[in-house]
């Protein structure tokens, strides 16, 4: 029952409810597509079938199962799985400046990860999460079923802020042990003084469709600071005292403008996607209308 208790802390029956109608989009073409919901470009392929589910607008008529119709008077799907299956990659910083903010990045980037990772699971395709510190941590092994996902939810629920981040050598290192390819999703606040980029490349050198979510605290962003203070760097340690003055408030906002530029200008120049949202924006609606047409259909 506990886990029960951690999925809907995390995200409402309601909003369950919404996810329930969504599919995930890929720009990439992978073996192993779910049947049923989309028309599959594979012929002569090995199916088995799987699951029913309820007609949407935009589903493939020919999997209508109609003696269900005959007794129910509702269409629903019958859905086949390929010999291979479309993988969810859900990469999460897990590091200690992750940990910043009501409610924390990792809370807000736990409860994406469990809301995209519910729409894999309910259209059948395989979902993992894997968690990246100073090196690859923990992780919740790529798997596949509708009802897996209070599973997810207790790991994504479970989940803490903790050590130094190494985005590039954790990605890299994901990489080349994946098995398979598929949709790989970062959220993180890539705030990591030795970068970011080398391991999206290595990503795409896998072929991963990639996507960036660069979570931040509205803090972060809109800082309200003054007077003297002494502030401590979450990745470094590093302990600093400065005296927060207008001089000082704009070059932080001129750092940060570059930061953010700079996040964006590297994943449009090499195809990767990316959004940016405030811990402040709910997640329904960071879901339901900004990553819909994007990640999400």
């Amino acid at each position: 029952m506990a886990t029960a208790t951690r999925g809907q802390d995390l995200l409402s029956s309601e909003f369950l409810t919404q996810l329930d109608r969504l599919a995930l989009i890929s720009r990439r073409a992978f073996r192993g597509r779910a049947r049923g919901e989309r028309k599959s470009q594979r012929k002569g392929m090995s199916v088995e079938f799987s699951d029913y589910r309820q007609y949407g607008v935009g589903d493939d008529l020919r999997y209508v199962d109609w003696n269900i119709y005959g007794r129910l008077d509702r269409l629903y799907l019958k859905l086949f799985v390929d010999e291979e299956d479309l993988c969810l990659h859900l990469l999460l910083d897990g590091s200690n400046s992750m940990s910043f903010g009501e409610p924390s990045k990792l809370r807000y980037a736990a409860r994406l990860a469990a809301a995209l990772g519910f729409v894999g699971l309910v259209n059948l395709e395989r979902v993992g999460v894997a968690v990246v510190r100073d090196r690859m941590a923990e992780g919740w092994s790529p798997t596949r079923g509708r009802g897996q996902f209070l599973s997810l939810f207790d790991f994504a629920g479970r989940l803490r802020a903790g050590g130094p981040t190494g985005l590039s050598e954790g990605l890299a290192a994901y990489a080349l042990r994946s098995r398979e390819a598929g949709v790989a999703v970062l959220i993180s606040d890539l705030l990591d003084p030795a970068g970011y980029e080398r391991g999206l490349k290595a990503l795409l050198e896998r072929r991963f469709d990639v996507h960036v979510i660069h979570v931040l605290a509205p803090e972060e962003v809109d800082p309200i600071l003054a007077g003297d203070l002494r502030l401590t760097d979450a990745e470094t340690g590093e302990v600093r005292d400065l005296t927060m003055d207008g001089q000082a408030m704009g070059d932080y906002r001129q750092r940060l403008g570059e930061f953010l530029a700079r996040a964006e200008s590297f994943c449009r120049a090499n195809e990767i996607t990316y959004h940016r949202v405030t811990t402040d924006t709910p997640v329904e609606e960071m879901v339901l209308r900004q990553l819909k047409g994007l990640l999400l259909a």
